[in-house]
């Protein structure tokens, strides 16, 4: 399935880009794509996803067409 990636904060600065067309069918097999990059590695270890808005783990289907967004551990209050 293509989905739609769009990255935030630091998964934007290591990814590059703010947002690519990538294929997975899984966010299993989404993060190990992103796991096999070094420059997103370690983001791709910690980052949650979220599918179409929703939060998702790993064992998501990811639907033709999705919209997945990576979002890095976030710090603040």
């Amino acid at each position: 399935m293509t989905v739609h990636v769009r990255y935030w904060a630091g998964a934007r600065r290591a990814a590059g880009v703010e947002s690519e067309e990538l294929e997975a069918g899984t966010v299993a097999e989404l993060r190990a794509l992103l796991a096999a990059r070094r420059e997103l590695a370690a983001v791709a270890e910690v980052a949650s996803f979220l599918v179409d808005e929703v939060p998702a783990g790993d064992t998501t289907r990811l639907p033709d067409g999705a919209q997945v967004d990576v979002l890095p551990p976030f710090a603040g209050g």
